[in-house]
């Protein structure tokens, strides 16, 4: 009888454990794993200042456009192909992703840990990412598809990063320069990378970046922008 209530004690205890670690891998999923250690340790995490970070935002040019002639079962694997690449390259390059909505993605580089290569990380990824949608639109020409042309935008500068939401959980990042980021990428052109004059110049060493001049960003004014073109 003792080995009988043992036994179901050990069960009920391994099931624990694998119900926690279960756990503990979905809440990586969703925050950054700094950020989750917190949230189970206090319960709650605070907001962070990042006096630099910087921020990448892409999407897909005339995306309503390529959903109207796919089924939305095959327009969200697609999406999904497309989206779990990007997830592999920033990873990668140590780039936190920081969510998707609809055919954009948005990811940043030196956040939650800080460090000092954020843009060029970030500007490494954005040409994997690139060169990964040029790879996936052949495939999708040879088969008679209208490829998904991407637009990428980065840019750099100070961000507040934290958790909202008491339920669902989701890690977002706030200010301006997530907004001038947005805009680096709908004032881009179909398979370019478009930075910031604040980016370019933290990257402009190891980067071969062209020139656009000051192009009007919406609700922003005239802007310094540039194409990178590729690695040094």
């Amino acid at each position: 009888m003792v080995l009988f209530f043992a036994g179901i004690f050990f069960t009920q205890r391994n099931k624990i454990k694998k119900g926690k670690k279960r756990s503990d891998e979905l809440l990586l999923n969703i925050l950054p794993a700094e950020v989750a250690e917190e949230l189970k340790s206090k319960g709650s995490s605070a907001a962070r200042d990042y006096e630099l970070a910087t921020v990448m935002f892409t999407d897909f040019k005339d995306f309503t456009k390529i959903g109207e002639q796919l089924s939305a079962t095959k327009l969200v694997e697609e999406i999904n192909e497309c989206f779990s690449a990007f997830d592999d390259i920033i990873q990668q390059h140590g780039i936190e992703k920081i969510k998707t909505i609809g055919d954009a993605y948005m990811c940043a580089g030196g956040l939650p840990i800080k460090n000092s290569t954020h843009a060029e990380d970030t500007v490494k990824a954005a040409i994997e990412i690139r060169d990964f949608m040029k790879r996936y639109n052949l495939k999708k020409i040879e088969k008679g598809e209208m490829p998904f042309q991407i637009r990428i935008g980065i840019n750099t500068g100070p961000v507040v990063a934290g958790i909202i939401g008491v339920k669902k959980f989701a890690y977002d990042i706030w200010g301006d320069t997530v907004n001038i980021a947005s805009r680096m990428e709908s004032s881009g052109e179909a398979g370019k990378i478009n930075i910031s004059g604040a980016t370019y110049e933290l990257v402009k060493e190891n980067f071969n970046c062209k020139y656009r001049g000051k192009i009007d960003a919406k609700n922003k004014g005239e802007m310094d922008m540039y194409f990178v073109e590729g690695i040094v």
